[in-house]
């Protein structure tokens, strides 16, 4: 190998993401290969991004969890998880590029998003409580499809409430919608009039 090979190997690189693991062969991945090449996936973006983080895996049939722990594990979260989802994203489409043997790669770092879904659970129960409450429909912050999603399920069986979502890309916004009956004004019994008897 010549000087300048050298060079090139040991200078950082700009604007490349590479993260060593080009000798892999996708073909060969067996599930827990899969596991440990998004761990080398991960930690070798992270490694780019200059972050000190450690990488544990926990898997199961469904999917793999790549938990990010260590002194920059906050940076990896980002703010509201935007981060951690787009590292997430990366993962998964290095990963599963092929469609075989396809498993879903969540990345977390310390619980984050079990935490994340039970406040935001709890935040959407709120609401609808509230719009019950008011006979008012409430509307949301913006947010990612993942968490709109979430919301949506958590209160499909809300008593006396309906969601939708509304808006384009970033800006699509859930609606928490009372039913008519609701005690908060909505219309309730006043406005259920009873057609007129013609004799």
């Amino acid at each position: 190998m010549d000087e300048r090979e050298n060079e090139l190997k040991e200078a950082p690189l700009e604007g490349a993401l590479l993260v060593g693991v080009e000798d892999r062969d996708d073909d060969d991945l067996d599930e827990d290969g899969k596991a440990d090449y998004a761990r080398e996936v991960l930690e070798g973006i992270l490694s780019r991004m200059d972050l000190d983080a450690t990488v544990d895996v926990r898997e199961d049939d469904e999917r793999v969890v790549l938990d990010v722990a260590g002194p920059d594990a906050g940076r990896a979260i980002g703010k509201k998880g935007q981060t951690l989802d787009a590292l997430q994203f990366l993962v998964n489409k290095i990963v599963n590029r092929f469609p075989d043997g396809r498993r879903y790669i969540v990345v977390d770092s310390g619980d984050y998003r079990d935490r994340h879904d039970k406040n935001l659970v709890n935040m959407a129960r709120r609401e609808a409580k509230r719009a019950v409450d008011q006979g008012r429909t409430i509307t949301l912050e913006p947010m990612p499809a993942r968490d709109r999603r979430l919301i949506h399920l958590s209160l499909a069986k809300f008593p006396d409430v309906t969601t939708k979502s509304n808006g384009e890309g970033l800006g699509r916004r859930i609606q928490i919608i009372p039913s008519s009956g609701s005690r908060g004004g909505g219309g309730g019994d006043r406005d259920r009039r009873r057609p007129r008897r013609r004799d």
